[in-house]
């Protein structure tokens, strides 16, 4: 795939994802894309998949150009950046302006590939790890496979609206309302004991230039969702480690207390791992799970791709606990939380 047509994937990607404004943007800078500058030849420098499942090149200059924006740094992009709606020409101007005054903070901003911790997917976990405490009557020891800044480690601090009710706290950091089709999630409310999780590369949402990173990887013409990720920053309190998932995974298996429920989560993050990872993984959290106990049960709960390519579909939520390794099906999630089709029908005791 060549860059122009990455950025011309990608468009697509956001505007069926309700950005057009990044539709706007992606499509300018395919069409106005400045091969002979030095962001240009190091952006020719890359193999293998540029699009969102490699190195996402669009995103990542994307990001960088919302970094500017956001911090006010030039001028040319806030008076045409969300809110303010600007003309092609208007925006193809201040952008290509931007990437050549700019050219140095870019080059450094795309050395690492984009980052967003979307605070919206954790309605699906809220709804999941009801299901888990529904089943084992304990509190939790939650753990994250790639937690990036750990802000859908704090769902407990988040209420969740669906099916005309309100599920969590009665004074939340922030409400996540998704556009909920099925029954509600049970009414069971788990009670953490405690969390952590694990990134190759985390960020800490209570550091100024990790929370510009987490913020600029969201899409200027949604501020929803900036408001939500700077509301669970601000809550944001778990410790969260910087190595490989697997191996702290490891760890975090043998050291499972008793008297608590170990509930395994991640969210769009296993999909990225290398295969022989997910199947090292997937090994030790069943060989854990075989000698699970109702003292020291295990609870895995994934919402993850399992083959949709498209989006429309959204993403699978699965249940696995032990003892007895029970699947369930939970439902179905929009990749950025915007839906959930849950399928889950508690019982009358839960």
């Amino acid at each position: 795939m060549t860059l122009r047509a990455a950025f011309r994937d990608q468009a697509a990607s956001c505007i069926a994802l309700d950005s057009p404004f990044m539709g706007q943007l992606l499509g300018i800078l395919a069409d106005h894309w400045p091969d002979d500058s030095a962001l240009g030849r190091k952006f020719d420098q890359f193999r293998g998949d540029i699009g969102p499942a490699g190195h996402s090149l669009p995103l990542r200059v994307a990001g960088g150009l919302h970094a500017l924006a956001l911090t006010g740094r030039d001028a040319g992009l806030v008076a045409t950046y969300p809110p303010h709606t600007a003309t092609d020409a208007a925006l193809r101007d201040a952008v290509l302006s931007a990437l050549s005054t700019h050219a140095a903070f870019l080059l450094d901003w795309t050395d690492s590939p984009p980052q967003t911790n979307e605070v919206r997917r954790s309605a699906a976990l809220i709804a999941g790890a009801r299901v888990a405490a529904s089943h084992f009557d304990l509190p939790l020891c939650l753990s994250e496979l790639g937690a990036s800044g750990g802000l859908n480690l704090m769902w407990d601090h988040y209420a969740l609206d669906c099916a005309g009710r309100q599920f969590g706290p009665q004074h939340p950091a922030l409400t996540l309302s998704p556009d909920w089709t099925g029954p509600p999630p049970p009414a069971k409310a788990p009670q953490i004991a405690q969390r952590a999780g694990v990134d190759l590369n985390p960020l800490d949402p209570r550091d100024p230039d990790d929370l510009l990173r987490l913020t600029a990887y969201l899409w200027a013409d949604q501020p929803h969702r900036l408001a939500l990720t700077r509301a669970a920053a601000a809550v944001m309190d778990a410790p969260i480690a910087t190595g490989d998932a697997i191996e702290w995974l490891a760890h975090r298996l043998t050291a499972a207390p008793q008297g608590q429920l170990h509930l395994i989560q991640h969210s769009v993050a296993w999909q990225y791992f290398p295969k022989s990872a997910r199947d090292h993984g997937t090994a030790l959290i069943e060989t854990a799970g075989a000698s699970a106990t109702p003292e020291r049960p295990l609870a895995w709960l994934s919402m993850e791709s399992d083959g949709d390519t498209t989006g429309q579909k959204g993403a699978a939520i699965t249940l696995r606990l032990w003892p007895g390794d029970v699947t369930m099906a939970l439902g179905r999630a929009d990749f950025h939380g915007r839906w959930i089709d849950w399928q889950y029908r508690a019982s009358a005791a839960n």
